[in-house]
């Protein structure tokens, strides 16, 4: 066995024990007084070598004269009863001074029965200084209100003190003798053990180690371990002192949950709206809180919300929700419960995000079971999923902007072992009404555009009537989803004698009073352009128009194509230039003054005339076609030439080229493309398709 600092029971011990520091002195003296046994630690005490002291009378030696008597007394007494005696002496040292030394003495006996006595004797101050560190020291560990224990080297206890007692739920006697991990079942007991280790082998205190209670996570305590030496250096186990530090790690807890709340919020401001697509803004969300707050992640909008503006949901009846995005932190059964994106699903009054939206509050169920999975999917097999990917927590927050409900969004865990709590739904809700005014916008912005489609669609030709003399393609592509719609605009009027007007226009803006603005003015160039009017005089009278109304800057080019003639007029206000291909020749831009926009007013136009030859083309545009935000126009404008020359393509096929090579991938502006494919000799008219 070894003892609890593992020294080996009757092997030498190293120096600088308690006895060397107590400096106890052993003397021997014969029932005549004299001294027979001399140790260092009393050539050290007393000041006498051995040779000075061996078989000198020992009350002559050490007591003062008028002390004598009364120690003679005291060692008769001794001598004849074999009562130790104990107690504090004055002793006259070599130097002369007095020193009080504590004396035990005691009578012996030889094997001759021969009487002797022995004397262990140490300075009083010294013994009494170390009875007061120890005396200070028990108390301060027992009433320390930090908990204090030692371990030997083999990682068990020997001492621990109240305050520990208490931090472990267990008595001294539950832990003296048992290893760390028999102890501590409530922590990491193998992380502990491990760092103890660590210390023990290095010699380097670990200050202020966290570990949290496995039990109630919102307990913390803060552990240091240092090595414990004697004073030769020998390594006798670690000391480790427990400080409950469950307030600190609350408030840091608490710092870190408002640091993650604000970095979330930061995030959701900077990521969520960039554009005013419905479906982009509704991912941005789900993406915000995927995967620092949800494994995953939908947003449903109301379908009422989307067909007619409003919507009104009603408790106790079923909702219709149309899913606008599903993010996920990881490929996961659960996907399979989520509705299709832009697919309208309906749920039943009792399930949980028809619920939210009809409450217009946030609901929170902590611990997902078998009957909440119900409440949560749309129907049975959806629930079957959630089951399937451990889903165990589940939060809906509404969409509410400006005081309406749009929507709810839907979160869960399952990886994620800490289940959703009143922390999250508070970053949730306040995740979900920031992001929902941005939907609304979109949702908004949305409504808008496809009106402003409609009412330009609806002003457009549907198709544009045969000519004699001409043949024709064109194009209308919208802006992309998440731009507005311009009033970019194109015609083709019939005319007087066989000749054909050929508008294209751009009204600068967007949105349904751009679209509108357009209308007025393709009527107002149907009315001029039947006055068989020369092209710069058509516009000089759109240009008094566009002044009048709301959106006065337009830019417009108007050509007549005469076949009987062999010509075509041109004219331009502010409008990029035509591109003109003769059979034979290579294409060139219509070398004519641009002029100003309609609106501007005062400006004159000018007219030029372009001779026709056998399929020769005229190619008509707006600038979303050519413009750029990093090419030089010119540049552009070269390249739609030289796309242009070579063999002479179908005019549906020069179209398609002409977009695919030249408009601008993020489709940020409306496109007309107009190609005429001109002939000076008209030609019968086709008979119609059966």
């Amino acid at each position: 066995m070894v003892d609890p600092f593992g020294h080996q029971p009757g092997g030498p011990s190293p120096p600088g024990g308690l006895l060397d520091v107590l400096n106890v002195a052993a003397v021997v003296v014969d029932a005549g007084g004299r001294i027979v046994l001399w140790s260092p630690h009393a050539e050290q005490l007393f000041g006498y070598s051995a040779r000075e002291a061996l078989g000198q009378y020992a009350g002559r030696l050490l007591v003062d004269p008028e002390h004598l008597n009364l120690v003679m007394e005291l060692f008769d007494e001794v001598m004849r009863s074999g009562r130790p005696w104990v107690g504090v002496f004055p002793v006259r040292v070599k130097d002369g001074s007095i020193r009080q030394i504590e004396f035990r003495n005691m009578r012996l006996q030889d094997d001759r029965h021969n009487l002797y006595a022995l004397a262990l004797a140490t300075d009083q101050a010294t013994l009494r200084q170390v009875e007061t560190d120890l005396a200070l020291s028990d108390k301060l560990i027992d009433q320390s209100p930090i908990g204090l224990a030692v371990l030997d080297t083999d990682l068990r206890y020997v001492m621990v003190n109240s305050a520990l007692e208490r931090i472990n739920g267990r008595s001294a006697a539950e832990h003296l003798g048992r290893h760390v991990h028999e102890v501590l079942v409530f922590v990491d007991a193998t992380a502990v053990e491990a760092a103890m280790r660590q210390v023990l082998a290095r010699g380097v205190p670990l200050i202020d180690m966290y570990e949290i209670d496995l039990r109630n996570r919102g307990i913390a305590w803060s552990t240091s371990y240092y090595r414990l030496e004697d004073t030769a250096g020998h390594v006798l186990g670690v000391a480790v002192s427990v400080v409950d530090v469950t307030e600190r790690h609350r408030a840091a807890v608490e710092a870190a949950g408002a640091r993650r709340r604000l970095a979330m919020v930061a995030e959701a401001t900077v990521r969520i709206g960039t554009t005013l697509d419905l479906q982009r803004t509704a991912r941005e969300l789900a993406e915000v809180v995927v995967p620092d707050l949800a494994d995953l992640a939908t947003v449903d909008v109301l379908e009422e919300i989307l067909t007619n503006g409003r919507a009104e949901p009603q408790a106790g009846h079923p909702a219709r929700f149309r899913a606008l995005a599903v993010v996920s932190a990881y490929p996961t059964e659960a996907i399979g419960a989520a509705d299709p994106v832009d697919e309208v699903v309906t749920y039943e009054a009792d399930r949980l995000a028809t619920r939210c939206v009809t409450s217009a509050a946030p609901i929170l169920v902590e611990h997902v079971e078998g009957a909440a999975l119900h409440d949560i999917a749309r129907d049975a097999g959806a629930a079957a999923h959630l089951a399937g990917a451990g889903v165990h927590s589940y939060l809906a927050v509404p969409l509410i902007a400006r005081g309406e409900v749009l929507g709810v969004l839907c979160m869960v865990r399952a990886r994620n072992p800490t289940p959703f709590d009143g922390e999250d739904l508070v970053l949730a809700t306040e995740l979900a009404a920031r992001a929902a005014v941005c939907v609304d916008n979109a949702r908004l912005y949305r409504n808008e555009r496809n009106t402003a489609l409609t009412l330009q669609r609806s002003l457009l030709p549907q198709p544009p009537p045969y000519r004699p003399g001409l043949k024709i393609a064109y194009r209308y592509l919208p802006a992309g989803a998440g731009n507005e719609v311009g009033g970019d605009w194109f015609d083709v009027i019939p005319l007087a004698d066989g000749k054909t007007a050929l508008v294209v226009g751009d009204v600068m803006g967007s949105g349904i009073a751009a679209a509108a603005t357009m209308g007025q003015l393709r009527t107002a160039t149907s009315t001029l352009a039947t006055l068989d009017l020369d092209p710069d005089e058509v516009l000089r009278h759109l240009d008094d128009i566009a002044a009048g109304l709301s959106r006065p800057f337009v830019t417009c080019v108007y050509a007549v194509c005469d076949p009987a003639r062999g010509q075509c007029r041109i004219s331009t206000a502010g409008h990029l230039p035509p591109v003109f291909v003769p059979a034979d020749g290579v294409a060139e831009l219509v070398d004519i003054p641009p002029g100003a926009p309609l609106g501007v007013g005062g400006v004159d136009f000018t007219t030029v005339t372009l001779p026709l030859t056998q399929d020769s083309l005229l190619v008509l545009y707006t600038d979303g076609l050519v413009e750029t935000r990093n090419d030089p126009i010119h540049q552009r404008l070269d390249t739609l030439r030289r796309l242009l020359d070579g063999p002479r393509r179908p005019l549906e096929e020069t179209c398609d080229v002409l977009l695919h090579a030249l408009r601008p991938p993020d489709g940020s502006d409306d496109v007309v493309l107009l190609v005429a494919n001109l002939r000076p000799c008209p030609e019968e008219r086709p008979p119609a398709s059966g």
